[in-house]
């Protein structure tokens, strides 16, 4: 297992809509405060989408993450086979063991079983280039509805991309998610949260921290996974609540950041 931070660890400096930072956070700063913090993997996902960018900044890209001593694992959201394609050549540029995706798109939530027929017609080239598709389990499917899906496709390339926070989206917390899932998992995706009462008392919300100082037990977590047989690489995500200012709200992501490498840094040692 290596700790890795994903472009989701840094989601206000690259820009959330409506929250427009004065500079942005670009792919090459990215990687760069990445391999300041000490980390040795960095995983660029749908927030940075690598197919965006033109052939020299992608050559610039993989000079850069080799002279900086990073591994790089190539991220995505959707399943149109075209956009699979695009990315499956950017995991082979990359040398990227996996390809982490989402099932849906804004405004494109394909039933279960289009999903499954989807995946089935594309994961042949998955498995002759030696690349796992790596499914997050993302707000609105159940684990057992994640398990069927990897089971129906019954392939060797394809697992879960296990999040520790969003299927509260589909009702379900940590232990649930993690007891179905973690035979199949193939990436981890550490995200902290805690859960307060609302100032006005009516209803809940879910927030993330720094990693160890939530309500996710961490060490349990990591053990789960290893006593089922598999080692993962763990990759750093972050949901700080914003700041009046965005400009704090990114000082605190990078701080929240620091904070979380340091803390895992002692379970994960690589």
């Amino acid at each position: 297992m290596k700790l890795g931070v994903s472009t989701w660890a840094y989601a206000w400096a690259i820009g959330v809509p409506g929250y427009a930072p004065s500079k942005p956070m670009d792919v090459f700063s990215f990687v760069r405060r990445s391999a300041q913090l000490g980390v040795r993997l960095v995983q660029i996902a749908d927030n940075l989408p690598l197919d965006g960018l033109p052939k020299e900044d992608l050559d610039a890209l993989a000079v850069e993450t080799e002279r900086l001593g990073l591994s790089v694992e190539v991220g995505t959201r959707g399943l149109e086979h075209e956009r699979l394609d695009a990315y499956l050549e950017l995991c082979l540029r990359f040398k990227s063991p996996i390809l982490r995706t989402i099932t849906d798109l804004p405004g494109q939530e394909p039933p279960l079983e289009d999903i499954i027929v989807t995946i089935k017609s594309v994961i042949q080239e998955f498995e002759q280039a030696g690349v796992t598709l790596a499914i997050e389990n993302h707000d609105r499917f159940t684990a057992r509805e994640f398990e069927r899906l990897i089971q129906e496709v019954a392939s060797p390339n394809i697992g879960i991309c296990l999040d520790t926070v969003n299927s509260f989206g589909a009702l379900e917390g940590p232990e649930a998610v993690v007891g179905r899932l973690a035979p199949y998992t193939v990436n981890l995706h550490l995200k902290e949260f805690t859960i307060r009462r609302a100032d006005f008392l009516m209803g809940f919300q879910i927030e993330g921290k720094p990693a160890g100082q939530g309500r996710l037990d961490i060490p349990w977590l990591l053990g789960q996974i290893r006593d089922n047989g598999h080692d993962p690489n763990a990759i750093l995500e972050q949901w700080p609540y914003p700041e009046p200012d965005i400009e704090k709200t990114i000082r605190k992501e990078d701080d929240w950041a620091a904070e979380s490498v340091s803390f895992l840094r002692a379970l994960i040692a690589e």
